[in-house]
């Protein structure tokens, strides 16, 4: 599966880019027709708390699954989103 990395207005470190495919390639395991996967990040109000924003969208044949998840920190965001992405492939592929 190909991903794709996209920050919003500032450079997302090494570190947090390793998180994130390892996260994903956790994803890529489950299911296994994914044809690209990409995650944004983003700052919702900078000067608030809990204003990191992480989207996840991941093709798959007939069908695009989405989630979005607000949180104090990109990794928890990703986290997140992880999770619940793992509950729509669940139903993607029981149904």
């Amino acid at each position: 599966m190909n991903t794709t990395i996209n920050a919003v207005k500032f450079k997302a470190s090494a570190e947090l880019e390793k998180f994130i495919n390892e996260k994903i390639a956790k994803l890529d395991r489950l299911i296994d027709n994914a044809t690209k996967c990409e995650v944004t990040l983003k700052v919702d109000k900078p000067e608030s708390d809990n204003n990191k924003v992480a989207e996840i969208s991941m093709s798959l044949p007939g069908q695009t699954l989405f989630v979005s998840k607000q949180a104090n920190s990109f990794e928890e965001a990703v986290s997140g989103c992880i999770d619940t992405m793992k509950g729509q492939i669940d139903k993607y592929k029981n149904r």
